[in-house]
């Protein structure tokens, strides 16, 4: 092998990027809620479905009762507000779900 071939060899190795597509990302996110947060759920609107709702809305700047109209086979809006409305300290409850995130984080 030269010395130019190596190089390349090494240039091309280098190159090549780690990433997560949008998709992967959501999953990653979602399964780390699920995993790590619970909410007592009832019928429809499962934990992971609510989640899924509540990361469409924050992620589009929309609200919660435009979201629950355009999405299918989901909870209603009043639904989703009661069972956020079981939520105690947004303030606390956000940083736990970003502490959460970061462990999430690959080092590096």
């Amino acid at each position: 092998m030269t010395l130019s071939s190596l190089q390349k060899a090494t240039e091309s190795e280098s190159s090549v990027e780690l990433a997560l597509t949008d998709s992967e990302t959501l999953d990653e996110v979602i399964k780390c809620l699920v995993e790590n947060f619970s909410i007592e759920t009832q019928g429809v609107c499962d934990g992971q479905t609510l989640f899924e709702i509540l990361i469409k809305v924050a992620s589009s700047g929309d609200s919660i009762e435009n979201t629950a109209k355009l999405l299918k086979n989901v909870p209603t809006a009043n639904d989703i507000r009661y069972h956020l409305n079981k939520i105690n300290n947004f303030e606390e409850l956000e940083a736990q779900i970003n502490q959460m995130l970061k462990s999430r984080i690959p080092l590096g």
